[in-house]
């Protein structure tokens, strides 16, 4: 149970997920603030990632570097109502994961089809370690041997339908939902992790939720056999009911 009254919300995100897409829609909201990846610093220091991350040294040079000292933030007070901590489930190594209690836990994915080719042109070359989706699994059966609620959200139910998604997410956590949560003006917020300039471009031409579309350009051979061993675990993912789906239905 919290010991205090700030609603906590805990998204664990695969890279090139519209993470950040939701980070900024949940920032427009009056009682909110949001945090950029704040396990970034300690996953760097602790693993190989820093090898080949860019500006990994800044990184760990200007963040904090002990997973358990960021913990000790995110449960810490805070002066807004909401906190949104928009994380890598891959940057949780090996974390105790009791901490998750103290929020509302979203698992946000991504088909890999779509998802690795974008990673691959930054950090070239990725393996499964890299992508989150065998974090995510076990993330989610961690939750659900111990009772923890979650939702699944898919980037693509996402911006097939932005508000109608939302909506219901906003109802799960239990906070009302703000129409502004749709638009943003273009660019930059003080938010971002020092990492923007190499993944953030686009969102910082955006104004809102772009619309879904499939990716046209040939997928890179030298993917393929990480595009298949995503995919059975994507596919793994969404067969749970925890996932929301943009369906009036």
């Amino acid at each position: 149970m919290q010991a205090d009254n700030t609603q906590r919300i805990f998204l664990w995100s695969g890279p090139r997920n519209i993470s950040t897409t939701l980070m900024y829609s949940f920032a427009q909201r009056s009682d909110t603030r949001v945090y950029d990846e704040p396990l970034y610093g300690a996953y760097l220091a602790n693993t190989k990632a820093h090898e080949y991350h860019p500006d990994a040294d800044l990184i760990m040079e200007q963040m904090e570097c002990d997973p358990n000292a960021v913990v000790a933030f995110m449960n810490g007070p805070h002066e807004k109502e909401v906190v949104f901590f928009k994380n890598m489930t891959h940057h949780l190594m090996d974390l105790d994961l009791d901490f998750t209690r103290n929020g509302f836990n979203i698992i946000l994915t991504r088909d890999p089809i779509d998802m690795l080719p974008s990673f691959d042109k930054v950090i070239p070359n990725p393996s499964l370690k890299d992508v989150g989706y065998a974090e995510h699994l076990k993330l989610k059966s961690y939750f659900d041997q111990e009772g923890i609620p979650y939702l699944i959200l898919d980037s693509k139910e996402v911006l097939l339908d932005p508000e109608l998604v939302l909506r219901k997410v906003c109802e799960r956590i239990g906070i009302p939902f703000e129409s502004n949560m749709l638009h943003w003006p273009a660019g930059p917020r003080p938010e971002d992790g020092l990492w923007a300039k190499h993944w953030y471009s686009n969102i910082h031409r955006s104004t809102g939720f772009m619309k879904y579309k499939a990716k046209e350009e040939l997928y890179p051979e030298h993917l393929n056999e990480l595009l298949e061993e995503c995919r059975s675990l994507y596919r793994e993912l969404l067969k749970d009911s925890a996932l929301v789906k943009a369906s009036r239905t």
